[in-house]
């Protein structure tokens, strides 16, 4: 059977004009929706720890603070919040690797392909860590990372990053570069997830945050914006004070 595409199209034009009614209404007094409707994510909030344990949590809000150290005008990654945003994050869909194809075979690929491992990066993080406390016990008189000089800290990091460092049983390079992913996101994450905590690295570049509309001044170059950002759950001056 000949069957055009000009045939094709009007026959699917008729089958969904056949099978739709549309119903006009008339919308008055508000918006017919409701706040939260969308299936917004649950605030994070402060606490104990909920995937690290103690030992864990010390070791990775020392790193924190060493790849984003606090100065005078903005804390660091450890006072931001970006461990407990790991933390909840490895302890949620990321640390479960939901979505992805977790079946062996697995080999190792490019970079563009995105991990291929099994354990995914809460296994990272577990193993990670634990190699990273026994190579500092071994090289600085039994101390754990957390306990370390800042100096020595740096120099453990960097040593890692370059992979002049080596961790015994953990990929020490691809786990530092895993955490640096991850503090940098959880200090510039919207703070519903428990980083940027009171929005101190949108006060620090400028980011108007999750404002409705800010179209005049997408094209205003090297203009400080001038009003407070905003998240996803609003300002904190916005809400209500108990008295």
């Amino acid at each position: 059977m000949n069957f055009g595409r000009r045939a094709l199209l009007l026959s699917t034009a008729l089958f969904i004009g056949s099978g739709v009614m549309v119903r006009a209404g008339t919308v008055a007094g508000q918006l017919p929706w409701r706040p939260g409707a969308g299936s917004p994510p649950e605030p994070v909030l402060p606490g104990s720890w909920v995937f690290f344990t103690d030992s864990e949590g010390a070791a990775i809000e020392a790193l924190a603070d060493r790849i984003i150290p606090p100065d005078s005008d903005t804390p660091g990654g450890k006072e931001a919040g970006s461990a407990i945003f790991i933390d909840r994050q490895l302890a949620g869909p990321y640390g479960r690797q939901e979505g992805l194809y977790v079946r062996p075979p697995f080999l190792k690929g490019v970079k563009e392909q995105g991990p291929q491992d099994e354990g995914g990066p809460a296994q990272q993080y577990r193993v990670g860590l634990a190699a990273l406390d026994r190579h500092c016990r071994a090289s600085y008189g039994g101390k754990a990372f957390a306990e370390l000089a800042d100096a020595d800290k740096d120099a453990t990091l960097a040593g890692l990053e370059s992979a002049t460092v080596k961790l015994d049983g953990a990929d020490g390079k691809a786990f530092f570069e895993l955490a640096l992913k991850d503090v940098q996101q959880g200090f510039f994450a919207d703070p519903i997830y428990g980083g940027n905590r009171d929005m101190v690295a949108w006060r620090m570049i400028g980011y108007p945050g999750a404002r409705y509309d800010y179209r005049d001044w997408i094209g205003r170059h090297n203009e400080r914006f001038p009003l407070p950002p905003v998240s996803i759950t609003g300002r904190s001056d916005w809400t209500p004070r108990k008295s």
